[in-house]
């Protein structure tokens, strides 16, 4: 599983009721059921992932998160997940309040484009950044709106979202000194836990 949702478990109560946005092939929620005793639902778009979801016994819906969640009710889950699809919305921002809208607590992750890397990357070849983690040349990714820890600090700000708590992942898949330091310059993955 990897590293962010292991993370995520430990933010999640036991018995919560659990929306995962962009949920995958269902391994969060898989396991938030079997560790958690979570009552879990997933949202997903992608069709193979769908079937891997409802091999697991997840419950799941197809939804475009760009489209709209007005179909969930107010504070009708405890926590709202979004991993690692923050940036490939077209409207990451309206997706931020739905999810405090429809859950009491918000987790969310992105890639960090502040990172060291990608920075170098820019500077010494002058093009988009292509990686294990960012595997997309400029024209066929569909990540749309890269942020940095700073810019999504200054978005939740702006929009009066609180920090409830924050975990800066490295380059080796932990939570290393460095990344816990200088964030915006050494964290490949982000992972807040957010409310109002």
């Amino acid at each position: 599983m990897r590293f962010d949702l292991t993370l995520i478990q430990n933010w999640i109560g036991n018995g919560a009721r659990v929306l995962d946005l962009g949920c995958g092939d269902g391994t969060l929620l898989a396991a938030l059921r079997d560790n958690k005793q979570v009552d879990g639902l997933g949202v997903e778009i992608d069709a193979n992932d769908i079937t891997h979801c409802i091999a697991r016994g997840i419950n799941v819906i197809e939804q475009d998160l760009n489209a709209s969640l007005e179909n969930f009710r107010s504070a009708s889950f405890d926590a709202v997940v979004m991993t690692l699809a923050l940036q490939a919305l077209r409207y990451p921002h309206r997706v931020l309040d739905e999810m405090l809208r429809i859950g009491r607590e918000g987790i969310v992750t992105f890639p960090n484009f502040g990172h060291w890397r990608a920075r170098g990357y820019l500077v010494g070849r002058g093009r988009m950044p292509v990686s294990k983690f960012l595997p997309y040349t400029w024209y066929d990714t569909p990540n749309i709106h890269f942020c940095t820890v700073r810019d999504f600090e200054a978005l939740c700000a702006e929009k009066n979202i609180r920090i409830i708590n924050r975990a800066m992942i490295g380059g080796n898949d932990s939570q290393n000194a460095l990344a816990q330091a200088w964030p915006n310059l050494f964290a490949v993955t982000a992972v807040y836990h957010i409310g109002r």
